[in-house]
């Protein structure tokens, strides 16, 4: 029975709904984190910890995790990282400060890595144009998690408090192991890479100006919404006067746009190539961006318009991001995981950073236009890089 087959490759679903629970252990409390700042009696600053220190640990997780995984395999990999994300939900629940509850986000994070373990197990067995396209549906799964992940949250504390979406993330945590258990075949063939094969072939792939490329142009794409992340909270409250359901439901319009660009990219990044798949993403977002500044200088964005054109630009990333994972994945396909692991790495250290200078950029006066700059940067830079890509190309004549 496939069931017990340990063998057989894992359903998209179960693919989806493993980074899934990691994008809403992200994101389902974002509309608290001003409630929760002042529970534990501590400046937002420290509380956003949750969200920036989070992302760096789970940078630090996935590049561990990613060789690992190309050593003993994604099914082992995978139901132990989601044993431990359940146990530090369990922690978090019951902290009684804010110093004990960040240690158990911190551990939370390793949770992240079942976005590298999905993306090396669509590439374990399709190649790349059309792990682009897999990818891409695997993620526009996933972006309903973020699109609903703050309204559910939102609405949580309102009726039940914040820790509320702390028994949710446990239940979920227990729910993912079961599934991963029972459908969750392996798809590394040959029992693995060892650590000194792929000692001898990580340099090829560091060396790769394409994997670079791929990889800063998925860093600085995903890099805007991690600072939008990062102030987004705080500016609704603050200068457009949102309560948390209401930030909430703003917060589906870029996850709403993502899950229309990944359909997209579903349906034609095998068609059009990775390439152009990436450029005509990066250059969306990064035009939506350059509209709300001008609209910000005029003094006409408001919420709804803010958050549409951050909608947009998840439409952009929706477009980009599955085939940048995969272009980088593409270079050394028996390091699919070390690679996805290091560009991971490098798109959430880059996301972590973005986060915590924003949280300082829109300062005491919460500015929407230090924000959108900010996000305006990151997305810029995404443009350059997949650029770069082309002229490496042609440069090469490939």
């Amino acid at each position: 029975m496939a069931f017990l087959d340990r063998s057989t490759p894992p359903h998209i679903l179960t693919l989806v709904l493993s980074t899934g629970v990691a994008a809403l252990a992200l994101n389902i409390f974002l509309p608290s984190l001003p409630g929760m700042a002042r529970h534990f009696g501590v400046d937002y600053g420290v509380m956003q910890l949750a969200i920036s220190a989070y992302l760096a640990v789970s940078a630090l997780a996935q590049f561990v995790i990613g060789p690992i995984s190309d050593r003993f395999g994604r099914r082992p990999v995978t139901l132990g990282v989601v044993a431990i994300f359940t146990l530090a939900s369990f922690t978090a629940l019951f902290a009684p400060t804010a110093e004990s509850f960040l240690a158990a986000r911190f551990v939370q994070a390793v949770v992240a890595t079942t976005f590298v373990l999905s993306r090396a197990a669509v590439r374990d067995v399709v190649p790349g144009p059309e792990a682009a396209s897999k990818i891409g549906y695997v993620t526009m799964g996933m972006s309903l998690v973020p699109m609903v992940g703050p309204v559910i949250g939102g609405l949580l504390d309102a009726g039940f408090g914040w820790r509320a979406n702390l028994w949710v993330l446990a239940a979920s945590g227990i729910g993912l192991f079961c599934l991963v258990w029972a459908d969750m075949g392996e798809t590394v063939a040959g029992g693995g890479l060892g650590f000194r094969a792929q000692a001898r072939a990580y340099p090829v792939l560091v060396r790769s100006q394409r994997f670079w490329g791929y990889s800063l142009s998925a860093a600085s794409a995903a890099g805007l919404f991690y600072a939008y992340l990062g102030g987004a909270p705080l500016v609704g409250e603050k200068a457009f006067g949102l309560s948390p359901a209401e930030v909430g439901y703003y917060f589906a319009l870029p996850s709403l746009g993502y899950l229309i660009g990944n359909w997209v990219s579903g349906r034609f990044a095998t068609r059009l190539g990775m390439d152009k798949m990436v450029l005509a993403g990066t250059a969306l977002a990064t035009l939506a961006l350059a509209a709300a500044l001008l609209a910000s200088l005029a003094g006409l964005l408001g919420p709804l318009l803010f958050f549409s054109l951050v909608g947009v630009t998840g439409i952009g990333n929706g477009l980009s991001l599955p085939s940048a994972n995969a272009g980088m994945m593409s270079v050394r396909p028996d390091l699919a995981g070390t690679a996805s692991g290091l560009g991971a790495t490098l798109t959430i250290g880059c996301g972590a950073a973005l986060s915590s200078l924003t949280a300082a950029l829109i300062g005491v006066e919460v500015s929407v236009f230090n924000l959108t700059l900010v996000m305006f940067a990151s997305s810029a830079l995404s443009v350059c890089a997949i650029l770069w890509v082309f002229h490496r190309r042609r440069a090469l004549g490939i």
